[in-house]
């Protein structure tokens, strides 16, 4: 073989074969003789061959879209999960938004697939994407843990939209929650606030290993002169229990993701904000007007998009050896839950 990179025309050239032969072998096409396509890939393994997806992508969609314009196509793939809570479903409408506007800037086009109890299979994924000729995957957040290992990722490449997957590790874009967090304590103090109060769903706390929490106690730890209040767990968020933290531990201002604790507060006794303020955690989750945080969905999906075609326009597939976290700060939205300044 030539020292030169090989291609599809050299290992034809070399092998007698014709260029669609090659290239049949080399997709797995049952066309190909098996004996002639093991042949085909011992040679291209010995040249050091690598199939070029977006090369692939490119014929794929121009077979599918008979010659017109070619954009390349990335597979966005969201879970079917029962369990989720529905708030989630605006946070994964605003990420795909954002995944589609950049990809449609950068020449694809995102296409989106469901897996688990009403969508596909894993393994009926891996065989559509394959013969779409699809080789780039964003994939949504899970409520649960999710598992995709089941997809043949030598020929994917692959970006999680939310803190950590395990199964298979791959890169992943984020909201910086700790970041965040502390940025938000700081303006609560700027604001004349001294006793902030935090509430958690257990489930949604240990999702992001524990950084809302970890952020919180640790600028509690670092300012003194705050009130020490235990953040609340729950297993489900609830009135009863919101209520009696809220009476004993008595906190100036509060930090959630559910709205509905601001009633909660004002049955407490609470005037919000003339006494008390709240700032929501997730202002997508918000069912009233709050202050809070926008953890920038479309944003996480922009650059998510960006970072895959990075992948495919480097030849790079697979399960990469050091995975890497992108995170992005949330954005501060003022609202009416919170005193305009100091007092």
């Amino acid at each position: 073989m030539p020292a030169s990179t090989p291609t599809l025309r050299s290992l034809a050239k070399v092998l007698g074969l014709s260029r669609t032969t090659v290239s049949d072998a080399l997709r797995g096409s049952p066309r190909v003789d098996p004996n002639t396509a093991q042949r085909v890939k011992k040679a291209a393994r010995e040249a050091g061959y690598r199939r070029n997806p977006l090369a692939g992508a490119l014929m794929s969609e121009l077979r599918r879209s008979r010659g017109s314009a070619f954009r390349g196509v990335l597979a966005a793939v969201d879970f079917n999960e029962p369990d989720r809570p529905e708030a989630a479903a605006r946070f994964h409408r605003e990420l795909q938004a954002g995944a589609e506007t950049r990809a449609v800037e950068l020449g694809f086009k995102v296409e989106k697939f469901t897996v688990g109890h009403a969508g596909v299979s894993v393994q009926r994924l891996d065989s559509i994407l394959q013969s779409r000729g699809i080789h780039g995957v964003i994939l949504l957040p899970a409520w649960a843990e999710p598992d995709l290992t089941n997809l043949d990722w030598s020929r994917f490449a692959g970006v999680y939209t939310d803190y950590i997957i395990e199964r298979p590790a791959l890169h992943a874009v984020c909201s910086d929650h700790y970041r965040s967090m502390l940025a938000a304590m700081q303006r609560l103090v700027a604001l004349g606030y001294q006793r902030p109060g935090l509430f958690l769903q257990r489930h949604h706390d240990e999702r992001l290993q524990y950084r809302w929490g970890a952020a919180f106690r640790t600028f509690q730890e670092n300012n003194p002169g705050l009130g020490q209040i235990p953040t609340l767990i729950f297993d489900t968020v609830n009135q009863p229990e919101f209520s009696k933290w809220f009476r004993r531990h008595k906190p100036d201002v509060v930090l959630g993701h559910h709205t509905e604790a601001i009633a909660w507060m004002e049955e407490c006794g609470a005037k919000v904000p003339a006494t008390h303020g709240f700032v929501a955690l997730n202002v997508l989750m918000k069912t009233r007007p709050c202050a809070g945080l926008d953890l920038q969905p479309r944003t996480l999906g922009a650059r998510a998009t960006e970072l895959l075609i990075a992948q495919l326009q480097r030849n790079e597939t697979g399960i990469p050896e050091w995975p890497s976290t992108t995170t992005i700060p949330a954005r501060w939205v003022d609202g009416p839950t919170l005193r305009a300044s100091a007092e």
